[in-house]
Order: structure tokens, then sequence, then C-alpha cells
């Protein structure tokens, strides 16, 4: 009898995509997998063959929600034998524990000793390891740091979506120039549109509604010497429509954020611009991308000693680590 499992999503894209090689791992020796996922996540698990269901959380950002996780461990209660915790937060830890779920399994984190009975311990606070493998060790399993997540979208869901942004398969390339951490990872706006201009398919920015002044910005600039070439459609698509249009392009130019990880599981030819981040710790993993980081280039001078940083914001005031980053050198990593 298939042991049934819930898996605590955690609340980013990326996060989530990196999280499939876990799936593939429990689904493999036999659990029915039930994702528990807020809705601006939710739609990366249903492109996971592996997961049976999905299950979207009534949560909001910040604070217990204490009534609404009474609710939603009540309607869960019984359904399940184990859980799987991914955020390191109490609240997410909380859910299982009310559902009286009898295995649950998380790392340590905020106080969570008596939410959780198979803890692991976290990395030390100034080592990063690779988020898939600290995903992935949450199987129990050894050899983690050889996993690669895929995701795989419905053909005829993909067909649907691309008849309703009139795009062609294969014909456009899609540009995700947000990042939700904050701008010390986003690459300027004009070197953008410096790149769209060079390419010989149009362009379709593609991110959520707090970037469509950003990817309006971009496309008025391509737009302005190439009429027709940049179509913004940031804020205008679902979640399962961007996943759709980003399956199916001839490339995707990123910063580090979650749709450079949906580019990677998907297998698409990519450019992934890197400036306060690291590649070491969240790369995309697909044989197709190229990784522009300035830390890793000798030639670059002065070298970039203060990357990677980890901030929101450049604390130098400088950002160099995109600034220098020029269309041209994304363009020679995209035709190699």
């Amino acid at each position: 009898m298939a042991t049934n499992s819930l898996v605590v999503a955690p609340q980013w894209i990326g996060d989530a995509v990196m999280t499939e090689p876990l799936m593939r791992r429990l689904a493999a020796r036999g659990e029915r997998l039930t994702v528990g996922a807020l809705p601006w996540v939710a739609p990366v698990y249903r492109a996971m063959p592996q997961v049976a269901e999905v299950i979207d959380f009534p949560f909001q950002h910040g604070g217990l929600q204490w009534a609404a996780r009474r609710a939603m461990a009540a309607q869960l209660k019984g359904r399940f034998d184990a859980a799987y915790v991914l955020p390191n937060s109490l609240k997410s830890a909380l859910l299982p524990f009310l559902a009286r779920i009898p295995r649950r399994v998380g790392y340590l984190g905020e106080s969570r000793i008596g939410l959780l009975n198979e803890r692991l311990r976290n990395p030390p606070r100034d080592v990063r390891p690779p988020m898939v493998a600290f995903y992935s060790a949450l199987s129990g399993e050894s050899n983690v740091d050889v996993d690669v997540p895929h995701l795989a979208m419905n053909p005829q869901q993909v067909q649907e979506a691309l008849a309703a942004l009139h795009l062609q398969r294969g014909a456009y390339a899609v540009f995700a120039p947000g990042a939700e951490y904050g701008p010390a990872k986003r690459w300027p706006a004009s070197h953008f549109a410096g790149l769209g201009l060079r390419l010989d398919v149009p362009v379709v920015l593609l991110g959520s509604g707090k970037e469509a002044a950003l990817c309006e910005e971009i496309a008025s600039a391509v737009n302005a010497q190439r009429p027709g070439w940049a179509q913004n459609l940031a804020g205008k698509t679902t979640l399962a429509q961007a996943l759709s249009a980003i399956s199916a392009t001839k490339l995707v130019v990123s910063n580090d954020s979650g749709l450079m990880h949906v580019a990677a599981a998907f297998g698409v030819a990519q450019a992934a611009i890197f400036g306060s981040s690291s590649p070491l710790h969240t790369p995309p993993l697909n044989d197709r991308a190229a990784v522009v980081w300035l830390k890793q280039d000798p030639a670059y001078q002065p070298p970039l000693d203060c990357a990677p940083c980890f901030q929101r914001e450049c604390p130098l005031g400088h950002t160099r680590c995109l600034v220098d980053v020029t269309p041209e050198r994304v363009l020679a990593g995209l035709a190699a």
C-alpha cells in the first residue's frame, strides 16, 4: 500500500523548481505525493508528473494566520502518513502538526523541535550548499548532489497558451528582467533592450505585475528602433501560461530568478546573468545554459572582490557586477 505524503512547498518559484528532484525520489519509492502550495507557486508543481495532487493553500505572506491553518489542518486530518516541510519557518510546520500527520520531516529552524519529529540540521550560516541538494536531502537518501530538476507541461495546455498569447513555438525569445530579491540581481534595462535589438527573433517579456513597468521600459526602447519587435506580457499571463511560453521558446535571457530555474528545468537554451548572487549556490542546471558572471572572468579588472555579496542593493553603490556585463558578452554566451 502506497504511503500518502504531504509536501509543504516553499513560497518562491525558483525554490519550487529546485524541489523537483526530491519529488522524483519520493515518488520512485512508492509515495503518493500531494503538494500544498501558495497559489503563485502551485502551477510549478502541476508541471511535475510525480505529483498526484496540488492543493492551493489559502495563506498570505506574513503572520501565523492561525485560524486558516487550523481550518486547513482539519480538512487534511487522517489523509497522510508523512509530511515533508520544505520551508524553514515555524508557520510552515504548524499545518502537519495540527493535522496530526504521524511522520513530519524538515530542517531545524524557528523553534520547530516540537513540530517536527524527523529533523535535519541546517548548514552553517557561512555555508551555502546547492539548493537542489539541500531539498533532496530531506528524502534521507544519499548522492543528492547529482540531482537535476525537470519540468514537463501538458502539450495541449502549451498549445492553448501559445494560441492565447499569439506566439509560435520556437519563433521568439523570452526575457525575464525581474528579480524579486532586489536590484542587485537585475541586469540593467538598457542592456536588455540592447540585446533585444541584436536578436534574430522577436522578444517576449515575462514577469509579474510588479515588473510590468520595468518590462515596458525595455519593450519601448526596443520598439522605438524595431517597431513591434518586443511584446510586454508582464502581469498579463497566468503562471501556467508563462511556463508554457518558456517551454516553447527559442531561448531565455534572465537574471538569477525563479524563471531562470524554470527555463533550466525545461532544458531550453538560456543565458543566466549573475551579479550579487552566486551560480555556485543556485546555478541553472541545464547543459544549454550560458552563465554570465564577471566574478569568474580573470580578464575582468579590477577583480570583483565584493562578489558575491548576496545583498538586495549594491552596498558600494556601483553594481558594476551587472552594469559591466555588455549585451555583446551575453550574445556571445548564447552563440557558444
